[in-house]
């Protein structure tokens, strides 16, 4: 505990077109590298198949989703195709404060806000499939949308590849174990910079 509190918390921030596998990754990376903590973000659209709320996602109205954005309480939000999306503002501002570690699953928009408020704190990862191909193939194993709504995704995937230059990491999700030691490799990197130390931190005290 005291090496944590020797810095501010990390906001690792993953980014990918649908289907490129992120969220696998996401899920596998806070179950097996010690002390990264879940973002659990708003959506208004409705649960998949499998998903639980306030694991998955927060799921609530469009009302409400707006209420909590115009009272400032979200850190960053975006619309993507028919819903809206955003992290809550006070668990992660009181994470960098306590120095604990955030990893966040969310879109270029949302990463792109997040860096302008929280420049010094962030570290940002963007995942890609081996090929288009490959991510059509995933896309459509999901079943669960219409020809039209998988040819929108792949056009917005294609517009979201050249956002990658913005990121700090690169990591090409061909097979899931290996993404994950290259994700667990960047988090235990970050940890270790000089930078991320408090002001007046001291590695020896005698």
């Amino acid at each position: 505990m005291a090496a944590r509190r020797g810095r501010r918390g990390i906001i690792f921030i993953v980014s990918a077109p649908s289907g490129a596998g992120k969220t696998t990754i996401s899920r596998a990376a806070l179950k097996s590298i010690a002390g990264l903590e879940a973002s659990v973000s708003l959506t208004t659209r409705g649960p998949r198949e499998g998903e639980v709320d306030g694991l998955d996602y927060h799921f609530v109205s469009d009302e409400e989703f707006t209420r909590r954005r115009e009272a400032g309480e979200l850190a960053e939000w975006a619309r993507v195709f028919d819903s809206s999306y955003g992290t809550p503002r006070a668990p992660l501002e009181r994470a960098i404060a306590d120095g604990r570690d955030m990893l966040l699953d969310i879109d270029i928009q949302g990463a792109r806000q997040l860096r302008r408020s929280y420049a010094a704190d962030t570290a940002t990862i963007f995942v890609l499939p081996p090929s288009f191909a490959e991510l059509e193939e995933r896309l459509r194993r999901r079943g669960t949308e219409s020809d039209a709504a998988v040819a929108r995704r792949l056009q917005r995937a294609r517009d979201e590849a050249r956002a990658f230059p913005e990121y700090d990491y690169l990591i090409i999700n061909a097979e899931r174990d290996e993404s994950l030691r290259r994700l667990a490799a960047i988090v235990a990197a970050e940890r270790m910079r000089v930078a991320r130390l408090r002001e007046g931190f001291a590695p020896w005290t005698s």
